[in-house]
């Protein structure tokens, strides 16, 4: 894993265009990736294609999470414990 991509992953991570998915993804990211393999990794990059309204959606259960992102990453997002706003 090149500190490069790591890089872009937060980047993309932080910078949502919404401060809920920011919080939500970024918080999320800066928290766990740092244990996730290349696989857990690929995954987390192909979520972060996809519109905030159906990540948020899928994290507080209001929506269904698609096939492809079921699992326990999935599973672990959809806690929430996760994410600290600043005061």
């Amino acid at each position: 894993m090149t500190s490069d991509r790591l890089n872009r992953i937060k980047f993309r991570a932080w910078h949502r265009g919404t401060r809920e998915a920011d919080y939500m993804i970024g918080c999320f990211f800066d928290r766990f990736h740092a244990e996730w393999n290349e696989e857990e990794i690929a995954w987390f990059e192909a979520l972060l294609d996809e519109e905030d309204h159906d990540l948020l959606a899928w994290a507080l259960g209001t929506e269904p999470v698609p096939e492809r992102y079921a699992g326990a990453l999935m599973t672990r997002m959809q806690q929430l414990d996760y994410v600290e706003i600043p005061q």
